[in-house]
């Protein structure tokens, strides 16, 4: 199929480094290896091109500078309905044939956006609207929403007009469900992992190549690395940092624990600085390195690093599918999260994690220091996250089955 991928948020670029930015490339990516064609349609591009999407055919209309919020809304909308007519103009141009016409809209859900359902309406052609979280509600609550008649309008629009709506959780089809009765088709899809591209570290006797499924070749039960006795065991997370991923939580853990430990901290965000003080405060200056936002291309290398991954959200609301832990599995991590939202569902019985209460310190500190004490639990651990990931969570799975009602025959 010839696809049409549409994204009018402004905050995400096609090609940034936060997760929502590694959830478009893994989308895109995988359709793309799945055997369609993707053109992209949006507001953001950002610099950190991959090397396998660098052919991407991306079109984008810029956002005005200098404006203020009420002022942003208003162009975003008028930007949607230039989005429309872009993609209707690119298919129904004299020079691109039945070849190039689109025969699927896909759209990340993005507020004042009903440029989706305008294209899938004059092309006729099925709309995918991809839900990744309640905007209206998270838009209000923590950045601020000025035109939300608006907002709400254009979100009914482009929810009865989807022809298939894939939410990436229980909770948030819930609210889909709830606000907006009657949809024809609301399925939960979670995020994924590129299994490829994301690997273990393999111990010296190695594993040889790995592949997407253990019938390629690779063996889930693989061998971490272990630190000698003069090396930190090396805590790591990776997310942006925002107070809805509990990174200060982790901080006050990690002041609890005892032995030879560092904590890696991959990600930036506006919580930065209020983090690196509250490390110095409690004296692990030389103990927590903070490495700034990375390009995609170098997580995978990263995450080899780590003995442990950690994923330490606090209590509240959370509707989230985090794409970190299906990272931290594909690595063959030992995992300690916050038993909260949708991460029980997903690691509860898997053997690679620890759970605890979500917001305790207390007890995200005594899970750390009883997998810092024993290097056998976090090889075994390890060994299950990446079999978890192997048999249960790969992009091209997720990917199949968002497209699943739309493809007649394998491509």
């Amino acid at each position: 199929m010839r696809i049409a991928y549409i994204l009018l948020d402004p905050g995400i670029g096609v090609f940034g480094t936060k997760g929502a930015s590694v959830h478009v490339q893994e989308v895109i990516r995988t359709f793309r290896s799945l055997g369609h064609d993707v053109s992209v349609f949006c507001t953001r591009t950002d610099d950190d091109v991959p090397s396998d999407l660098a052919d991407l055919n991306v079109t984008r209309l810029k956002v005005p500078g200098g404006l203020d919020r009420s002022q942003r809304e208003m162009a975003l909308m008028r930007l949607s309905d230039m989005l429309a007519d872009m993609v209707v103009h690119t298919a129904s141009a004299p020079d691109a044939g039945a070849g190039q016409a689109f025969d699927l809209v896909y759209e990340r859900y993005s507020l004042f956006s009903t440029a989706g359902a305008q294209i899938s309406g004059r092309l006729g052609v099925p709309l995918v609207l991809e839900v990744n979280a309640p905007l209206l509600a998270e838009q209000k609550q923590h950045r601020g929403l000025v035109h939300d008649a608006h907002a709400a309008r254009t979100t009914a629009h482009s929810f009865v007009e989807a022809e298939r709506i894939v939410c990436v959780s229980s909770a948030v089809a819930a609210w889909v469900e709830r606000d907006y009765p009657g949809l024809r088709d609301v399925a939960v899809v979670p995020n994924g992992v590129n299994t490829q591209r994301i690997t273990p570290a393999q111990s010296s006797a190695g594993r040889g190549s790995l592949g997407e499924e253990t019938a390629h070749g690779e063996d889930p039960r693989h061998e971490r690395p272990v630190p000698s006795r003069d090396q930190p065991v090396r805590i790591g997370f990776v997310g942006t940092l925002k107070p809805w991923h509990g990174t200060d939580r982790l901080i006050e853990a990690c002041a609890d624990l005892r032995g030879n430990f560092h904590l890696d901290i991959l990600g930036h965000g506006p919580e930065t600085e209020a983090l690196q003080k509250q490390a110095q405060a409690l004296r692990l200056g030389d103990r927590v390195t903070f490495h700034g936002a990375l390009a995609p291309a170098e997580i995978p290398d990263r995450l080899r690093t780590f003995d442990i991954a950690v994923a330490p959200y606090p209590a509240g609301e959370n509707y989230f599918s985090p794409l970190k832990i299906y990272e931290y599995l594909a690595a063959g991590l030992p995992i300690v999260a916050s038993a909260i939202g949708s991460i029980p569902e997903v690691l509860d019985g898997t053997g690679a994690a620890a759970l605890v209460p979500a917001g305790d310190s207390s007890a995200l500190a005594g899970a750390l220091q009883n997998l810092i004490d024993d290097a056998e639990a976090r090889q075994r651990m390890g060994a299950a996250a990446r079999a978890e990931a192997l048999a249960h969570h790969s992009w091209t799975s997720r990917c199949q089955e968002i497209l699943a009602p739309f493809v007649l025959e394998p491509v």
